[in-house]
């Protein structure tokens, strides 16, 4: 297996310890086109968990899954002018089918808009249909970028996209903030992720958005990540692609349309957040193996052990795994179970048998507890439980602790989630940018003079350096 264990630390080579935490805890394993990676079974559980929990979610509000085809032609994608500008360095063509050249390039679907809204178009007929709500759950291809990241960066991602047709602006305004707010409790609830929801400011919103929304991550390397985005389209799209319908008055009107999604950064952004230099600190709620089972074996009492831990693992209603492997000392399991993140470890020797009792281990915090065998289905629940929130309440302390208010430039700190009024104008964005390396990630409700040119504020905004 090559050298065990994580060997960098977390706070020295943030960079390098991401890396091996991917590989060494078996979350991603590289392929051989550059940026694009395998997803490993162990973070394949954590993104269908996510899957489930937004899809029951989005479908109590009418949203009905679907996929288009993953090949846009280039006319399409030219239609928003806007929209094809802010993607045109990051699309990926296809020219050639065989050893025939095609007729008109085809781009390999970074974003599904321009596909989808052709269709809309010939479904969309009369103000009785509406709001119609479509989401496909696909893969996405990004090719802008020459330092790709593991989830954060990669050049093929799995997401969501939800895409959706409203008669009136107040419909699809509150679509967009009801999306968000699922976002953000999906990410708090599973991934035990805080973050700053709030809208992008004009300069960072989707491209041929009227507005976008977003919820946004501080990580503990001092950049920031973007969560998930909830936009909210106007008639921008509905125009160019002629998405019509018939009003109460029997008058054709363009309808407002809104696109939302969140994808496979989620995971990395988990691995960074509550990751330790033993490697992965997994939510409970999304961890493939909540619970592993590792017994202390001797020759003399090898059978006694082993009939009390398969009686603990047939007794406990999670997700459990017996570790009976005979080529690997103890503390070796220890060690390969506390680097692939799973949440409680239960030791039993001979002598816990002997006292009818295990060895509980909390891997976020380290914490071990003797327990009587007859309660150790009820403890583990409550351990679940009280780690999923903790893990949460040390995250949200984090990004607490990590935020600084300030009034003028001078006081900006680097590596540093900083809040400030702002006038939003992108002349103060650009000085930002230049001088600090950061950006908007956010904007909130706020009224004063900005921090910067005393102008007139549009709201306070959170700057930071961002992936």
């Amino acid at each position: 297996m090559g050298e065990v264990g994580i060997t960098a630390k977390k706070e020295g080579d943030f960079s390098e310890w991401y890396t091996q935490v991917l590989q060494k805890a078996e979350m991603i394993d590289y392929s051989p086109v550059s940026g694009c990676y395998v997803i490993r079974p162990n973070s394949m559980f954590i993104w269908e968990q996510v899957q489930k929990w937004f899809d029951r979610e989005i479908q109590k509000i009418g949203v009905q899954n679907a996929y288009f085809p993953l090949f846009i032609p280039e006319s399409l994608l030219k239609k928003e002018e806007k929209h094809v500008e802010g993607f045109a360095p990051e699309v990926a063509w296809v020219t050639q089918g065989g050893d025939s050249k095609l007729p008109e390039r085809l781009a390999i679907r970074p974003t599904s808009e321009t596909i989808m809204y052709h269709t809309f178009s010939k479904w969309v007929q009369s103000h009785k249909e509406l709001p119609m709500r479509i989401n496909q759950w696909c893969n996405i291809v990004r090719w802008e970028f020459k330092h790709p990241t593991p989830f954060l960066r990669a050049r093929e991602f799995l997401w969501q996209e939800g895409h959706t047709v409203h008669a009136t602006k107040e419909s699809a305004d509150e679509e967009v903030y009801h999306i968000l707010d699922l976002y953000e409790q999906l990410l708090k609830e599973l991934l035990a992720l805080p973050c700053l929801k709030g809208r992008k400011s004009v300069d960072e919103k989707f491209a041929g958005a009227d507005y976008s929304t977003s919820c946004e991550v501080y990580m503990p390397n001092g950049k920031a990540v973007q969560g998930c985005t909830s936009h909210a389209l106007g008639q921008n799209f509905s125009k160019p692609f002629n998405i019509q319908f018939l009003n109460e008055k029997g008058e054709n009107e363009h309808a407002f349309q809104n696109s939302w999604g969140i994808s496979t950064r989620t995971i990395g952004m988990m691995i960074m957040m509550h990751g330790d230099d033993k490697g992965l600190v997994l939510p409970p709620r999304v961890a493939a193996t909540q619970v592993v089972i590792v017994p202390i074996l001797f020759e003399d009492t090898r059978d006694a052990v082993l009939k009390a831990a398969k009686k603990l693992e047939a007794d406990l209603k999670v997700r459990v795994h017996l570790d009976t492997r005979d080529d690997y000392t103890p503390g070796w399991k220890f060690n390969e179970w506390e680097m692939k993140g799973v949440p409680i470890r239960i030791e039993i020797g001979p002598k816990d048998v002997e006292h009818k009792q295990c060895v509980m281990v909390r891997r976020d915090t380290g914490e071990k507890q003797n327990v009587p065998l007859d309660q150790v289905p009820a403890k583990v629940t409550q351990l679940l439980e009280s780690i999923q929130n903790d893990m949460l309440t040390k995250a949200e302390h984090f990004m607490k602790d990590a935020t600084v208010d300030i009034d003028s430039l001078k006081q900006f700190e680097e590596g540093k989630l900083v809040r400030a009024l702002w006038c939003e104008l992108p002349e103060c964005h650009e000085q930002i940018k230049e001088k600090f390396g950061a950006k908007c990630l956010t904007m909130e409700e706020g009224e004063g003079k900005c921090f910067m040119c005393g102008k007139p504020a549009k709201g306070k905004a959170y700057f930071a350096k961002s992936y």
